[in-house]
């Protein structure tokens, strides 16, 4: 592990003191199938099964630097997948903060369930798994300090735009680019496009 942060630091990918922590404690090994655990540390995605990856550790980094999660921040996760982003940013918002955990396949939703349990964020109430279409967003939660897909949309829901508080973060991939936005006002976003990425397509059904 100590070798693929150093790896992602001296690329200038890892910067955040934050997020450079979080790293440090959450174990990537914990998050992939028996089958992964010898290239846990590869700066590689690999395969957890359902036609789904737990992310390359390099864009998972990319993500949550250009995220800016905070401590005591509201965050919905959509696409949780293995659990290990999630345990990510509730290392980072800490116990005064929330991560919403939206899954849509239920193997998924429980394999992730059960890698976050390894360590104190359900003890804590940080972290909170859910079983369900995202295409809504959780709009009895909102609105979010931050919200984050691992999954490529051909665009933005509505109902996630409308969920983000104002002055709130989103990163969401948007066909093969990651883009932020950052809310303004309660239509108004300023969005920053990052091309060069690959996701898994968000299913809407």
């Amino acid at each position: 592990m100590n070798q693929l942060l150093k790896e992602l630091i001296g690329a200038g990918v890892l910067k955040n003191q934050f997020v450079i922590a979080a790293f440090q404690k959450i174990d990537r090994k914990d998050f992939v199938t028996e089958e992964c655990k010898n290239e846990a540390y590869l700066n590689v995605p690999l395969p957890i099964g359902y036609g789904q990856t737990i992310s390359q550790p390099l864009t998972v980094a990319f993500m949550l630097e250009i995220l800016q999660p905070e401590k005591g921040n509201k965050i919905l996760e959509i696409g949780s997948g293995s659990g290990w982003q999630t345990a990510l940013l509730s290392c980072i918002v800490g116990e005064n903060g929330k991560v919403f955990a939206l899954e849509l396949i239920p193997e998924l939703s429980e394999f992730g369930k059960k890698n976050v349990a390894k360590y104190n964020f359900f003890k804590s109430g940080t972290a909170k798994f859910y079983c369900f279409n995202a295409a809504n967003g959780m709009p009895e939660e909102a609105p979010f300090d931050r919200i984050i897909s691992a999954a490529s949309c051909q665009e933005v829901p509505a109902a996630w735009k409308k969920q983000l508080k104002i002055g709130g973060r989103m990163v969401v991939p948007v066909k093969n680019s990651l883009n932020l936005f950052i809310k303004k006002g309660e239509d108004e976003f300023e969005r920053t496009e990052f091309p060069g990425f690959a996701f898994v397509p968000f299913v809407d059904k």
